[in-house]
């Protein structure tokens, strides 16, 4: 079953922002997505709080997860938060695949 996990990015003055930007630039996203058992890695800015940006990345599994993080990527990252004086929240997700039918009706495809 995949897990999904939402990292909130927290900064000041733009530094969460420019984080995502260098870890796109850097060519440490693509690399991410190219690992075995990534299915998604993507970044996005919050409406409400422009200091935020949300990260969504999802693995097929737990023993995915802990292979990117035994990785030398992680290191990479790690010193980015550092550079960049980020904080975070994290929540993990195991996704729901039985909908109920009547949610779906709330649901425009």
């Amino acid at each position: 079953m995949s897990i999904v996990v939402n990292l909130r990015y927290k900064g000041t003055n733009g530094a969460a922002k420019r984080f995502a930007e260098e870890m796109i630039s850097s060519g440490t996203v693509d690399k991410i997505r190219n690992e075995a058992g990534n299915l998604r890695y993507e970044y996005f800015q919050s409406l409400d709080d422009p200091e935020t940006i949300l990260l969504i990345d999802s693995w097929e599994d737990q023993k995915s997860i802990d292979v990117h993080h035994a990785s030398p990527m992680m290191n990479t990252i790690m010193e980015l938060r550092e550079k960049y004086d980020l904080h975070m929240t994290v929540e993990r997700f195991k996704p729901d695949d039985d909908m109920p039918e009547k949610d779906t009706n709330f649901i425009r495809k």
